[in-house]
């Protein structure tokens, strides 16, 4: 064989294997873009809004959320807000939310003697009470379980991680097809540039690519950051991280004693605290004469730690029950967390953002930052931008499959001629997989489908 032969050969062999390996990502960005894009319309659509929920709430639901502001006026004492709740809504009171801003309403969350839980909405002016709802049953909460598909039950949790790693296969083979081969300088059609109108298949092409490049790295982030949420991984981790100590980092748990109910128990809480236990406070002895100290005076104390506006204070609901202080504003430095004893308004636990771990610290920072909060306006935008770049991906992907696919069949890209060039990607999707174990399954089985669909196609007619 002359050198120049050899030459050619050794380039025809390169040029296959190029060709092979683009078929084994094309094939698996298509299934990956099969399964997540259905996911990333409905999660893109309902997060976009959510970032803006604390707007959206007063805006759709003024007459509960919104009070007219009284220059100079004290609100009246916490305990005459809950008496005017209970009134309206009979029941046990469990946790009184302090309003965030002088127009904002309290919020009282009251059990009812058949179990239900409400929201109660008082005028902290008057004691006026403006309505109730189901506990979390804002429009905007409802939109909550919508995204995090908790309005289909606790198993449908795991397809949002399902669906995050996949997102984040969807991402690495898209940029890997994405990235500018055999191009001559200068030239940026597909690449940095969306060519042709949008009767053609290659402007659809264009925009998928264009935006998917820009808008990977935001897809990338909201899929890990997400996860946290999630069924099985995210609960999983959780466990592992916070279930050692009652929860709290070292030196913020005080020798007192400790229950078995956990503060994510009394309502909403920060992940990084979901294990995190409640103290118990010391019951008077038999035939002591202690009485709680009551809300307005746990009030007060609460107060004097310096809580941001718009805390919740979780009620005693039993003799040995505390009284549980937290707020979660967008900054969260200010993040804070105390529980008084019921009897001595003594603080046994006090925790800020500043005592949590290293690990725990950078988790809250991608939660709060993946929901618009940690940078203010600046933060809600550039996601919300992201969001709508991530609906106009899926739906150019959906148009330019729908322009390209042979009629009558899925359209599924074509196989490698050497298998082996499938070599790298599943040992990709290998370590993800173990990274991920649902995810890992969820792998197996398209694999395994992947190879059924091959097998059939194979079958004599």
């Amino acid at each position: 064989m002359s050198e120049t032969t050899f030459e050619r050969t050794n380039d025809g062999v390169a040029a296959r294997s190029a060709t092979d390996l683009y078929r084994a990502v094309w094939r698996w960005h298509f299934y990956a873009g099969l399964f997540v894009l259905p996911f990333l319309i409905l999660l893109a659509t309902t997060g976009g809004i959510y970032l803006f929920h604390d707007d959206l709430d007063r805006l759709l639901q003024p007459d509960l959320k919104q009070v007219e502001a009284v220059a100079g006026a004290t609100p009246v004492a916490p305990s005459a807000m809950v008496s005017a709740a209970l009134d309206s809504v009979p029941g046990q009171a469990v946790k009184f939310t302090d309003p965030a801003t002088p127009d904002t309403s309290a919020e009282i969350t009251v059990t009812t003697p058949g179990g239900e839980t409400r929201a109660v909405y008082v005028n902290p002016y008057t004691a006026e009470v403006l309505g109730d709802l189901p506990d979390r049953g804002t429009v905007m909460w409802t939109l909550r379980h919508i995204h995090s598909l908790k309005i289909l039950g606790p198993y449908a949790e795991s397809l949002v991680e399902i669906a995050a790693g996949w997102a984040i296969l969807l991402v690495g083979t898209g940029i890997f097809l994405w990235w500018p081969r055999n191009r001559r300088r200068g030239q940026a059609g597909g690449v940095l540039t969306v060519r042709g109108a949008p009767r053609n298949r290659l402007f659809w092409r264009d925009t998928h690519a264009v935006t998917g490049i820009f808008v990977g790295i935001f897809i990338l982030f909201l899929a890990v950051t997400g996860m946290p949420w999630s069924g099985v991984w995210g609960a999983k981790v959780n466990e592992w991280a916070n279930g050692t100590n009652f929860g709290y980092p070292a030196g913020v748990y005080v020798g007192v004693p400790m229950s078995d109910a956990r503060l994510a128990d009394t309502g909403e809480t920060a992940w990084s605290l979901e294990q995190a236990k409640l103290p118990e406070s010391s019951a008077p002895s038999a035939g002591a004469k202690a009485q709680p100290i009551g809300i307005d005076r746990a009030m007060a104390i609460v107060d004097g730690l310096g809580l941001a506006r718009g805390f919740a204070l979780a009620l005693p609901t039993t003799p040995t029950g505390v009284y549980s202080a937290s707020v979660y504003p967008d900054d969260l430095s200010r993040q804070r967390i105390a529980h008084l004893d019921q009897y001595s308004g003594k603080v046994l636990v006090d925790m800020s953002f500043a005592d949590y771990g290293p690990a725990a610290k950078a988790m809250e920072w991608g939660i709060n930052t993946h929901m618009g909060q940690e940078y203010g306006l600046m933060n809600k935008l550039v996601l919300a931008a992201a969001c709508v770049a991530m609906v106009l991906l899926a739906v150019s992907a959906a148009v330019m499959w729908w322009k390209r696919r042979p009629k009558g069949s899925l359209g599924v890209p074509p196989l490698p001629e050497d298998r082996r060039a499938f070599r790298g990607l599943i040992a990709i999707l290998i370590v993800g997989g173990i990274v991920y174990p649902l995810v890992g399954l969820s792998l197996i089985v398209m694999l395994a489908l992947d190879f059924a669909v091959v097998r059939l196609g194979r079958q004599p007619v």
